[in-house]
């Protein structure tokens, strides 16, 4: 797509069915916040700040990154009804997530709504051929931070479905180009098309799933995270943040009605300070950087968000994969120590760790206590 084709933003009706998905879902999470729990923050002003940085899309830089570790199903969207009233409205100043498809995008009206949410349909590996984090939703992701234009063709994965129909779910009132695919089949909303959308902001919870311990300790990070930090164009801003209390709203041995969040419990969100990025994963971005141009002087310029197989699968890029996660990993870490918790055991940042002291199931009670979850 040329930069004079790039639109402005969706359209008007688009616009104001996600603001008022976005504003509504936000003053119901703060009502349960403010009237049926007891809150406690920090760090929150600085975090304000930034946004409010931020609330012209013009003058923006670059993207925001925010991480967190995951507790409960409904961190998000329970999480932002901390904002003040006069963010929920503003869906171009507000966080995009990434959902899980077998979830949250299973028919037409929750596709719908999950898009009008700033939801991004992401395939989870347990349960599709088309998860992992080479998927095009995290190619949107990726772009989402980033500045753009970019082309208008839709990212097909590698091995496409040839049985597989999905809900399609687009902008009636804008062009078919404008879409995107995750599966070969299905049809979203490209978000990255929009110039309204440069240089957005992504939360993620890069342990991929819930995990409910009373020492609150993290699980692994997933590479995901990694990805949008070393591709998205320029460095975004990243703020870690850890969060405390959302188990209790919904733990997962709660009983019927189970969809109930539970009042009357205590909440603490600590946001931490935006990382001095350059110095946190600068040197880690320059090597990208140097395999990038490599690969792009043998075979041609490649689009952001886009690698190929060297890039995806070279001892080089999984390396820098692998140290990019850890790094950002600790310093969710740090946070969590401000809250006067002990230093995390190393080996609790090892996937293997939880393999072995997990058991073979994805799901349920650990051998440690905790229980894990999928979502």
């Amino acid at each position: 797509m040329r930069p004079e084709e790039q639109p402005e933003a969706p359209s008007a009706p688009w616009r104001a069915a996600s603001a008022f998905t976005m504003g509504a879902v936000g003053l119901l999470c703060k009502g349960f916040l403010t009237g049926l729990s007891r809150v406690e923050t920090h760090g929150m002003e600085g975090f304000l700040k930034l946004l409010d940085e931020r609330e012209k899309v013009a003058e923006r830089e670059r993207g925001l990154i925010t991480v967190s570790n995951h507790i409960s199903v409904m961190d998000d969207p329970i999480l932002w009804g901390l904002l003040p009233l006069s963010y929920m409205f503003n869906p171009d100043n507000l966080r995009w997530g990434l959902g899980s498809y077998d979830l949250c995008f299973t028919n037409k009206g929750l596709s719908t709504f999950f898009s009008f949410g700033q939801v991004l349909p992401t395939h989870r590996t347990a349960y599709s051929q088309h998860g992992g984090l080479f998927q095009p939703t995290v190619t949107q992701a990726i772009r989402l931070l980033s500045r753009g234009p970019f082309p208008s063709a839709n990212e097909l994965p590698e091995k496409a479905a040839t049985s597989l129909k999905s809900p399609d779910v687009i902008d009636p009132f804008s062009g078919g180009h404008l879409t995107f695919t995750t599966d070969g089949h299905d049809t979203f909303p490209a978000p990255s098309a929009y110039l309204s959308r440069r240089h957005s902001w992504v939360h993620i919870f890069p342990e991929g799933m819930i995990h409910q311990s009373e020492d609150r300790i993290m699980r692994y990070f997933k590479w995901g995270v990694s990805r949008l930090i070393l591709e998205s164009e320029p460095m975004p801003d990243i703020v870690p943040i850890f969060i405390e209390g959302f188990d209790d709203i919904m733990h997962e041995t709660r009983t019927f009605p189970r969809f109930i969040p539970r009042p009357f419990k205590n909440v603490r969100v600590t946001f931490g300070e935006k990382l001095d990025a350059e110095q946190v994963f600068g040197d880690l971005r320059d090597r990208w950087k140097q395999i990038r141009a490599r690969e792009e002087k043998k075979g041609g310029p490649l689009e952001v968000g886009v690698v190929n197989d060297t890039l995806k699968y070279s001892e080089e890029a999984v390396s820098l994969r692998k140290e990019c996660t850890k790094r950002m990993r600790q310093a969710v870490l740090d946070v969590r120590r401000q809250r006067g918790y002990p230093e995390d055991d190393p080996k609790n940042s090892l996937a293997s760790t939880w393999l072995r002291e997990g058991g073979g199931d994805r799901e349920g009670q650990k051998a440690d206590g905790s229980i894990t979850k999928d979502t």
